[in-house]
């Protein structure tokens, strides 16, 4: 909230048409905020105000919808600040949709609340709608671009505008060094250390009355010089656990004991002229002088840690006696100086209590942003400085509580702390946080409605009669139920028909097929929007009464004895039934026809000796199919010979003649054969046009389409040097290349493409060359060195 006395900022609008100044994109996975401009000419309850000229009418904009546009605003951290916009109403009939975004695709409606507030009004005297985004007590997370959307009917008009929030400061003059710097006596030939090895006695009157001649956000981290004594002393019981977590105190309950029992002893002392302060404080692996002036110069004294005398071992502890003064200098501090010390003079002693502060814990390796589906699970993983160090994991700024167990897990390994939600919801979305005494890591967990996707279709099916009928699909999500329809109706189960769903797989079997079963055949999901249909062909047998010595026949239900071409899905079994007669029994010849190409030698000029050139030649041969075993079999009867193939291969796909033969004569029937599949996987795509967050991907089109047209692409994202693909379209891509977006300025990317028919999706390409995005105002002076190994980028060459 402002500081009392303080009015927010103010982003007065500005008259259109001027354009528009470009997008300031977002920070990726910042917290969202904006506001409004409160209306009148005088301040509103928040402090915000908003001075519109009198007599401000409507004025035709020749441009756009926008009469006064939104302007760039600044503000300090805990203030408000108001951003408007007026919108011409004279001429429109509705009033006009405005929507209000942060960066390029963040909607803000979505996130009213405390920090942020949408109004609008509509003045009938000057016929002008008012739209106002309103943003109080202002994070540091909240700044970057923002973008102001206006559409009626038959128009659509948009403005840029930018926020940026300052940190809270203190006045130049505060030094907070020189409050705990020791105090030097001049003459008393006391040797003075560097002031970044040694820590004094503390000067907590001169801190306390310059404390006043500033403001500081007490969630704001604590400078390290801080005295974490005086801190707590004068905290109340419910600041006391981030306080500890602020400072990196593992003891807390410890150090509040030993606060309590620390007092200051008023009385004259006879041996002391300058006792011991009540508490210091040093940081870890930094050395201490702990001093005292006594009454008699030639006093002995005794240094106690923790009741225990200390004796003088290497460099560790040095004893110092100059005139009156007795020293004590700790070197090398670590968690075990941090005791309670006394120096003891005959029968007096004086007492003081030494915390050592461990450095703080950093973040070594940061949270990575997250796109996943309803219901999936999400893992946090962030990597710190210190094992087993303490740490708060917080949602939109929020801390996550060990009561919540039931929806979040949270788990330790060494340096590694991991968030993890099993099933996500869509009001898991949002941004996390994992914080340390020494930092902090953000990232964005985006949770989107499921779609369900089909990775293999139900075909259409040709059996003969008597024969098993098998449908069957998958889909992307296995916990789907569904039914399956016949003509329309639903199908009911028996001892004949079987439905059956493993895992992402449903099968329909149909087993003794009948004429009756010729019909339509539909698999519905549950919950989608979604129908996948096929036919079931019967391939009838008709059966002749023929006299002996009959010609053999093979009996096909097709006209002009041409069989339209049987598909098969790869992967299923094929079964071709084919009834034959004759008398005697004929013999049944299966052969496949094999087409390969051979280069002829033509004849040699006239002129030239040896060959001059060569021609090509398709050669036709026949394959002869007599294995009864195997993956390919064929078994013959006296009535029917069937040919099985099992797990349909593309090899398998061609012509194959059956032939019948007895002494009366023969019979030949071509079966054309085709096997469909799922495309080969594209060449690796490539990358082109590369801005601050976008490029454009450019891909071929898979060598072979599986048999079946290619229905679109798929286009697939990762950090180079992440393991996670992140999915960039639902919807199929239907051309050859595609503008990617939303990308982060400076980090290295790949990019893969999947090619996509009606049997489904195909394996993925080969990753594209990593590039990075970067934009030309990065290349002068300062430009990042470019990551090892190849890249694209785009953009002014650096002067």
């Amino acid at each position: 909230m402002p500081e009392p006395g303080k009015k927010p900022v103010k982003a007065e609008p500005v008259p259109s048409p001027a354009p528009a100044p470009a997008e300031a994109p977002g920070a990726p996975g910042e917290a969202l905020a904006s506001a409004t401009e409160e209306k009148g000419g005088s301040p509103s309850p928040e402090g915000s105000s908003s001075a519109v000229p009198d007599g401000l009418g409507a004025p035709d904009d020749p441009i756009g919808l926008f009469v006064m546009r939104p302007q760039d605003g600044e503000v300090t951290t805990g203030g408000s600040i108001t951003f408007s916009a007026r919108v011409a109403g004279a001429s429109l009939l509705k009033p006009p949709t405005v929507k209000w975004f942060k960066g390029k695709w963040v909607d803000l409606s979505s996130k009213v609340g405390q920090h942020l507030q949408l109004h609008s009004s509509y003045d009938r005297t000057s016929k002008v709608y008012l739209f106002e985004l309103h943003i109080t007590d202002a994070q540091a997370t909240f700044a970057g671009g923002y973008r102001c959307e206006v559409s009626t009917k038959d128009k659509f008009d948009s403005c840029n505008f930018t926020l940026t929030v300052h940190e809270t400061v203190g006045p130049g003059d505060l030094d907070l060094r020189s409050a705990f710097r020791r105090t030097s006596l001049a003459g008393s030939g006391r040797r003075v250390s560097d002031s970044h090895e040694d820590a004094g006695t503390l000067d907590f009157s001169s801190l306390l009355k310059k404390r006043d001649s500033f403001r500081r956000d007490s969630r704001l981290e604590a400078p390290a010089e801080e005295d974490v004594w005086e801190i707590l002393r004068q905290a109340s019981p419910s600041e006391y656990e981030r306080i500890a977590f602020q400072h990196g105190i593992t003891d807390l309950r410890g150090m509040l004991k030993r606060l309590k029992g620390m007092k200051r002893d008023e009385k004259k002392s006879t041996a002391f002229q300058k006792k011991l302060e009540p508490a210091y404080q040093v940081s870890k692996g930094h050395k201490i002088r702990l001093t005292v002036e006594l009454a008699d110069p030639d006093a002995e004294v005794k240094w106690l840690k923790n009741g225990q005398e200390i004796q003088m071992s290497g460099s560790k502890y040095i004893f110092e006696s100059i005139g009156a003064k007795r020293t004590l200098t700790i070197s090398q501090c670590s968690l075990a100086d941090d005791a309670a010390y006394q120096c003891v003079v005959g029968g007096e002693k004086c007492s003081t209590e030494l915390f050592v502060k461990e450095p703080p814990v950093l973040i070594t390796r940061p949270l990575e942003d997250q796109l996943v589906m309803v219901g999936q699970r999400v893992e946090f993983e962030c990597e710190v400085s210190e094992e087993g160090a303490q740490v708060k994991w917080l949602k939109d700024g929020v801390e996550l509580t060990r009561e919540e167990t039931f929806k979040y897990r949270f788990k330790k390994d060494g340096q590694r702390h991991h968030l993890i939600i099993n099933e996500a919801t869509l009001e898991d979305a949002g941004h996390y946080a994992l914080r340390t005494s020494g930092g902090q890591a953000l990232a964005e967990l985006i949770v989107q409605e499921k779609k369900l996707e089909v990775y293999q279709s139900i075909a259409d099916l040709t059996v003969g009669a008597k024969d098993q009928a098998v449908f069957k699909c998958e889909v992307s999500d296995e916990n789907v139920r569904g039914v399956w329809l016949k003509n329309g109706k639903e199908l009911v189960p028996d001892s004949r028909i079987k439905v059956s769903h493993i895992g992402r797989v449903h099968k329909l079997t149909i087993d003794d097929v009948t004429p009756a079963d010729e019909a339509d055949y539909s698999f519905v999901p549950e919950g989608f929007a979604c129908n996948l249909s096929a036919k079931l062909h019967l391939m009838e047998v008709k059966i002749d009464f023929v006299p002996r010595q009959e010609p053999p026949k093979i009996h096909l239900d097709c006209p002009g004895r041409k069989p339209d071409t049987i598909v098969v899905v790869a992967g299923n079994k094929l079964r071709l039934d084919v009834p034959i007669s004759g008398d005697p029994a004929p013999t049944v010849i299966w052969q496949k026809t094999i087409t390969q190409k051979n280069k002829v030698p033509a004849g040699p000029a006239p002129d030239a000796p040896g060959a001059a050139g060569a021609s090509d030649e398709w050669v036709f041969d026949r394959k002869l199919l007599c294995e009864t075993e195997g993956r390919v079999r064929v078994e013959t009867t006296k009535d029917r010979s069937i040919f099985t193939v099992e797990g349909a291969e593309k090899e398998d796909e061609g012509v194959y003649i059956v032939t019948v033969k007895n002494p009366v004569g023969e019979d030949q029937v071509n079966l054309t054969v085709k096997v469909i599949d799922v495309p080969d996987a594209p060449a690796a795509p490539k990358i082109s046009n590369v801005g601050e967050d976008s490029c454009v991907v450019q891909w071929e089109p898979p060598a072979y389409d599986g048999g079946q047209p290619v229905l679109g692409y798929i286009l697939e994202r990762k950090k180079k040097k992440s393991y996670r693909w992140m999915r960039l379209n639902f919807d199929l891509l239907r051309e050859l290349s595609h503008e990617a977006r939303h990308m982060i300025e400076g980090v290295v990317y790949e990019m893969r493409v999947y090619a996509v028919n009606t049997i489904g999706m195909s394996r993925p390409s080969p990753a594209s060359q990593p590039f990075m995005p970067i934009g030309e105002a990065a290349w002068p002076g300062t430009a990042p060195r470019p990551p090892p190994g190849p890249q694209l980028h785009c953009g002014r060459p650096p002067h």
